[in-house]
């Protein structure tokens, strides 16, 4: 049975609310590590504040305590690939990673344009022809750094193990839609990451929402499953986090250190109908910040 913890944000500290997580879990960085890639989710150029995408601010409060625990000269690095209706280059300027890399020194690395190596693996009933990243295997340490989101395919919610699609080079994801479940399982076993946190900070439900959560846990279906857990869906109707247990990849049965799973799942935006509505008003009126943004006004 895998630790999943659980940590509040108090006073906008999410330092020290990463800090208590990766306690809970008794997680401890080696001051030998060379390499590290963050992966956060950069799935479109969402802000922040809709709950889709990783607040840069609580991906350098990681890399502050990263900084306090390994030595001044390991590379970090920051990976994201291109997708169908997202470039690299674009999200990060406007997710607010392009500062973050200058106030840090950190490597900005578009996953679609790095040297990867061909590797076939199964999945289920599939099998896929995959590039690996090299700089993804050769990483002393990779952290996963994700959010918690209703997803409007069929795979009902989206987390650590859906985030790490996102390390697939190939920019036409789509191709895998079909067999999205087993894709998403195959991916996470060509590229195993080694620690998953989860910025609950805002929440993606029915509607944003802040929650004021931090996740941590070293078992991506374990993470996956509490925070289905939280979301109001049940770990065993999401097809790619049972497989994903059959295939290896980690623990469905979890036990859960810090605070209480019920405090966040009572305030987790659950769907409903006049929510639905609330949610399609509020991504509209980013959509057009986002045109306005971009010059397209």
């Amino acid at each position: 049975m895998s630790i999943v913890s659980l940590s509040k944000i108090k006073k906008a500290d999410m330092k020290s609310a990463i800090i208590k997580s990766l306690n809970l879990i008794g997680y401890q960085f080696s001051r030998d590590i060379q390499r590290i890639v963050i992966k956060p989710n950069m799935c479109y150029y969402w802000d922040h504040s809709t709950g889709q995408t990783t607040d840069p601010e609580f991906t350098g409060a990681l890399i502050d305590i990263l900084r306090d625990n390994v030595s001044s000269e390991t590379e970090i690095s920051i990976v994201e690939s291109d997708a169908s209706a997202m470039k690299c280059k674009h999200a990060f300027k406007f997710l607010g990673y392009e500062k973050l890399a200058q106030k840090y020194n950190l490597r900005l690395v578009n996953l679609s344009e790095e040297k990867s190596d061909p590797v076939k693996v199964p999945a289920g009933d599939q099998s896929f022809h995959l590039m690996v990243p090299r700089i993804i295997q050769k990483a002393d340490l990779r952290i996963n750094v994700t959010k918690i989101k209703y997803s409007l395919e069929k795979i009902k919610i989206t987390c650590a193990l859906k985030n790490i699609y996102g390390c697939n080079p190939y920019p036409k994801k789509f191709r895998y839609h079909s067999k999205l479940n087993q894709a998403i399982v195959a991916i996470n076993k060509a590229m195993k990451f080694d620690l998953c946190l989860v910025d609950g900070n805002i929440v993606a439900g029915s509607q944003p929402r802040k929650l004021g959560l931090v996740m941590a846990s070293k078992d991506p279906v374990a993470i996956d499953s509490a925070a289905a857990t939280i979301a109001g869906v049940r770990p065993n109707t999401i097809g790619y986090i049972g497989l994903a247990r059959q295939e290896g990849l980690g623990d469905t049965n979890f036990v859960t250190k810090g605070e209480s799973l019920d405090y966040f799942k009572e305030r987790f935006p659950r769907k409903d109908a006049k929510k639905k509505i609330m949610s399609q008003a509020y991504n509209l009126v980013a959509l057009l910040k986002l045109g306005k943004k971009l010059g397209l006004e």
